[in-house]
């Protein structure tokens, strides 16, 4: 009897043992599995979160841009920049220095090929300037240089070569000549403040000196169905595109028919941009309406900047500065604006074909030019007069 009770306690230990050893497991593995359910959770939350921290933002960016007209270096220039052995034009832009350097980018059209003296100055017809004019342009805020126009070739293609390569060597962009073929095909294009800006340059002509065959990657010429590829071409990997024109006729103050049916040609390929020049005088600057209904700012001559040439309006210039607007809405999608166009006109002094000075008009008087005051007027009314509305 003993024997079987104690074998019915054992068998009953036993079956508790169990069933708390399975209530225990039963436990143990639902807690488990609670806590999976709570991690993976977790995991949700923090990823949607993390997706959240990455969602767009609309954003504006701006810079602003300065252009300035011909420079047109003729002898008694030069000369008058001559310090011993070498050159220094930086006294000759003092007075406008701020108004150079102060814009995000700053372009200036380089009329003369700076060759350097390596193959001998030289002034009209035939013009070459010194290598140290480049590096005074550099020193005063100049960013780019046009040099697609009709004193490009007057020194042949060394000139050309020797000014590429010099801009090259100190880190001056230019545009409108080239070293090669694979030099021009590559389109100019500048980041300011994330805004990528392309430029184009184009001639009309060469002073009837023929582009050498094979090489006229040297320098563009005006030809509408190229001028219409590159600026398509250009938009493919800019903002916006500058087209700079080396047209109209020389010492005219209006625009030629010939630059009106040209701007709104190039306008409505979809330059944002155009800046003239040339005539060696200034022409009026407005608002090109487009037929996408858009609007392309364009100033059709800013005359000349730096020059030997005097009087009839020819030792007057200026610079043009436009504020540039880059409002971004989504990753694909964003707007443009050209806003605030101001202009600041200039006048080169001089004292017996020396101390050659750019000074802003406004002051000229203290330089002794007569009526300084009535010709700063007259200058801002011939100016302005087309900046409201189409120009055309």
């Amino acid at each position: 009897m003993m024997k079987k009770a104690t074998t019915k306690l054992t068998l009953i230990s036993l079956s508790m043992c169990l069933t708390i050893l399975a209530l225990f497991l039963v436990f143990f593995f639902a807690k488990d599995f609670t806590n999976n359910e709570q991690t993976s959770t977790l995991k949700v939350i923090n990823h949607s979160t993390k997706q959240h921290k990455h969602d767009f933002k609309t954003y504006t960016t701006s810079m602003t841009l300065a252009a300035i007209g011909d420079l047109l270096i003729h002898s008694t220039v030069y000369n008058d920049a001559k310090t011993g052995d070498t050159y220094d034009f930086n006294p000759m832009f003092s007075a406008v220095k701020e108004y150079l350097e102060k814009p995000d980018l700053t372009i200036a059209n380089q009329e003369t090929i700076i060759g350097g003296s390596e193959i001998g100055l030289s002034t009209y017809p035939s013009f070459n300037s010194p290598f140290e004019l480049a590096d005074s342009l550099k020193d005063n805020g100049i960013d780019i240089v046009t040099i697609a126009n009709n004193h490009t070739l007057d020194r042949g293609e060394k000139a050309i070569l020797n000014a590429t390569n010099y801009f090259d060597q100190i880190g001056m962009e230019y545009v409108g000549g080239y070293k090669s073929e694979e030099d021009k095909s590559k389109i100019r294009v500048i980041n300011r403040n994330g805004i990528n800006i392309s430029f184009l340059s184009y001639t009309y002509g060469t002073n009837g000196i023929p582009v050498p065959s094979g090489k006229e990657y040297l320098v563009n010429l005006i030809d509408l169905p190229t001028i219409k590829k590159e600026i398509s071409e250009a938009k493919k990997v800019s903002d916006l595109v500058s087209v700079s024109m080396h047209w109209g006729n020389e010492y005219q103050r209006l625009p030629s028919d010939e630059q009106v049916y040209l701007g709104k040609e190039i306008a409505n390929a979809g330059a944002d941009i155009i800046i003239g020049h040339h005539p060696h005088v200034l022409q009026p600057m407005g608002w090109i309406e487009r037929e996408d209904g858009g609007q392309t700012f364009i100033i059709y001559s800013l005359g000349n900047f730096l020059s030997g040439q005097m009087w009839d309006y020819k030792d007057i210039g200026g610079i043009l500065q436009l504020d540039i607007i880059k409002e971004v809405t989504s990753k694909n999608e964003y707007e443009i604006r050209i806003e605030n166009p101001t202009f600041t006109s200039t006048y080169v002094t001089n004292q017996q074909q020396q101390n050659f000075r750019i000074v802003p008009l406004e002051n000229a008087g203290t330089v002794g030019l007569e009526h300084a005051t009535s010709v700063y007027n007259e200058i801002n009314d011939h100016m302005f007069q087309w900046l409201t509305g189409d120009v055309n």
